[in-house]
């Protein structure tokens, strides 16, 4: 019988992580899949502008407290929420909440304690993003202060992944029992920060207009410039040096996430898809933000095609056997942007 929920939904939710839980080993799809549809549950509340921000964050405090197995009824927080989301796939993710906290309950008592303590930082990112941007629209922007408040930031919502996603596959295959867990771990965590970082990137357009700012007031400062100038097209367009900066640093952490997934032995082929997928369409998202004349100029954040994404997918099931054919990829990707696409 099919699993509609890591599956059907899995994908309607997700565009580019349920092709790295698709091809997990089975034993790792569950918990992982599990992880990522309640984190993005709990994400959709704390996105739902037409909830009063206090109510998002009792809703939120109430997921978390689920989360972590409290005996706390979810239906309230679905109920106040599910009529808001104008996606469909977004009202049914939040009508399964309660079926993938039964299925969180069952997993093993490892699994579902790494599943757990992964959502509980996940969702403290959520409620840090809360707190930290009181508006809901570009008259009442706010920022972050330094870059150290932007790498918490990434850490929070994303890097944490690493450690709960490289735990779990040592539990789970013995290939990895000579990993260096904390190495690997730490590893892991920039992986997850290259990604974020990319995002955070290639999203300023969109944030900008509800009221975030990621891009630290004081990089900006030391270019001459305030959040609220980004705003304008021109102030966009002389926040280049920021960006380039920020990407730089990202591209830094996509090299230590490239040396998490070389290490990954070539007959564990599916762990090591589930990382070069992410990282190639990072880099190939990195390289139409360089470029583009002014993508934070743009009405939306630029974002490569799908038929990138069918051809970093295609072509990476031979390369996944060599290192040295992943590392070609990465450059390939990295150095020849597609035609991006504004969504």
């Amino acid at each position: 019988m099919s699993d509609t929920l890591l599956g059907d939904l899995l994908r309607q939710v997700s565009r580019s992580f349920s092709l790295s839980v698709a091809v997990l080993p089975r034993a790792l799809r569950e918990p992982i899949g599990l992880a990522y549809l309640l984190a993005r549950a709990a994400d959709t509340v704390a996105d739902t502008r037409l909830l009063p921000r206090e109510a998002r964050v009792a809703h939120l405090t109430t997921l978390r407290r689920a989360f972590a197995g409290e005996p706390v009824d979810p239906a309230p927080v679905a109920a106040a929420a599910l009529p808001l989301q104008a996606h469909a796939a977004e009202r049914a993710l939040l009508a399964r909440v309660g079926e993938a906290l039964a299925r969180l309950e069952r997993l093993p008592p490892g699994d579902r304690g790494a599943v757990r303590a992964v959502l509980a930082t996940l969702t403290e990112g959520m409620l840090f993003d809360l707190a930290r941007f009181p508006g809901e629209d570009a008259a009442q922007l706010a920022a972050l202060d330094t870059l150290d408040e932007l790498d918490r930031y990434v850490y929070l919502v994303a890097g944490c992944v690493g450690p709960f996603w490289t735990a779990l596959h040592v539990a789970h295959r013995p290939r990895l029992a000579r990993w260096d867990l904390d190495r690997m771990s730490a590893l892991g965590v920039r992986l997850g920060k290259a990604l974020q970082l990319t995002n955070v990137l290639r999203d300023v357009p969109r944030d900008l207009r509800a009221g975030r700012c990621y891009v630290p007031a004081r990089a900006l400062a030391a270019a001459g410039l305030a959040p609220r100038d980004l705003l304008d097209p021109e102030g966009a367009r002389r926040a280049r040096p920021v960006l380039d900066a920020l990407r730089a640093l990202a591209l830094e952490h996509y090299e230590a996430g490239w040396r998490y997934t070389l290490a990954i032995p070539r007959l564990e082929w599916r762990m090591r898809l589930a990382c070069a997928w992410p990282l190639l369409i990072g880099h190939a998202t990195l390289a139409a933000l360089a470029a583009h004349p002014s993508p934070w100029a743009t009405p939306a954040p630029v974002k490569i095609p799908r038929r990138a994404v069918r051809a970093i997918v295609a072509r990476t099931a031979v390369a996944v056997w060599s290192n040295r054919a992943l590392a070609a990829e990465a450059a390939r990707w990295a150095r020849a942007p597609v035609r991006a696409t504004a969504s």
